[in-house]
């Protein structure tokens, strides 16, 4: 039976994450795949490293970014719960110990754990797929979905209308494997409108494209949200460590962990405006029509896409 995605406002008021006095619980670091959540979080890590004097004058390793950023789908800690492996338990199972292992991860975490996700912000078989109780506040990244569309296709190792079709899948959810849960993606819309449908104070929200254009505004108003203070110099050293050529570079070196085994590389171009070269006319119109009142809202509904819903 497939998750409901389906959310009503007025639980939406009732389970918004709140901020603490003093932060602790689970901070996400949320996005629909291929957004920027690597980018931000390697940002993260070089800066935490930095801050704390621990960085050895040398980038946090891209292999390493679980020293201050966890995930919460690996097996193991669900298998404890389920007395099984995962790929024995239904969705269902899974679904109502997700709550219980994300509260492991907060109460083993001294302050904030930032931890990566791609879940929608939803119900998952009547359970909250983000576990409220123990949640700080997140931070949300988003993309142009022409874009993502692109890079998205290279991470599943399929042809670009693949990926389109599977960004317009409502309650899309991935598989489980003898590694990971499953994730709740829904659509590309689905998942954006649930994390910023109402703004709230506790929720971050970055556009990957920004970014790009001032990494220096972006990642400084970042900090500042996390209630840090970096000098000038750190916040240039974390932003150069992690920009995409360096990043790049590290993947070429010595691999990524992360890299699924469809995709040839894990980064691969992260730029901005792709979709004006790779895609098609009809392409483009499929993720316009699909995806446009998000778009709108974002910016990404230009005047020269407008005629495509016409």
């Amino acid at each position: 039976m497939p998750a409901s995605i389906e959310r009503d406002e007025r639980r939406d008021r009732e389970e918004a994450p709140g901020t603490a006095a003093a932060p602790s619980g689970i901070l996400w670091i949320a996005s629909y795949p291929k957004s920027g959540n690597t980018w931000t979080r390697a940002f993260l890590n070089n800066l935490l490293k930095i801050m704390q004097d621990d960085d050895a004058g040398a980038p946090q390793s891209i292999n390493r970014m679980t020293e201050y950023t966890l995930w919460d789908i690996a097996a193991k800690p669900y298998e404890r719960h389920l007395g099984k492996p995962v790929t024995e338990a239904d969705r269902a199972e899974i679904a109502r110990i997700r709550p219980a292992v994300q509260a492991e991860i907060a109460e083993r975490t001294e302050g904030l754990a930032m931890v990566k996700t791609h879940h929608a912000l939803v119900s998952d078989r009547g359970v909250p797929a983000i576990n409220f109780a123990v949640t700080s506040g997140a931070i949300y990244i988003v993309r142009n979905p022409l874009d993502v569309a692109i890079s998205y296709a290279h991470h599943l190792g399929s042809d670009i209308d693949y990926a389109i079709e599977e960004m317009a899948l409502r309650n899309k959810e991935t598989g489980v494997s003898d590694k990971s849960v499953y994730e709740i993606y829904g659509s590309w819309s689905q998942h954006v409108e649930s994390w910023t449908r109402a703004p709230h104070r506790a929720i971050h929200v970055m556009r990957y494209e920004d970014m790009l254009a001032d990494p220096a505004a972006a990642f400084g108003a970042l900090a500042r949200h996390l209630l840090l203070s970096p000098s000038p110099e750190q916040l240039a050293t974390a932003m150069e460590r992690s920009s995409f050529a360096a990043l790049k570079q590290q993947e070429d070196e010595a691999g990524f962990s992360e890299k699924p085994d469809s995709a040839e590389r894990f980064f691969r171009e992260g730029r901005a405006d792709q979709w004006r070269d790779r895609l098609t006319p009809r392409q483009v119109r499929a993720v316009v029509t699909a995806h446009h009142q998000q778009m709108r809202r974002f910016g990404y509904l230009t005047d020269e896409l407008l005629p495509l819903l016409e």
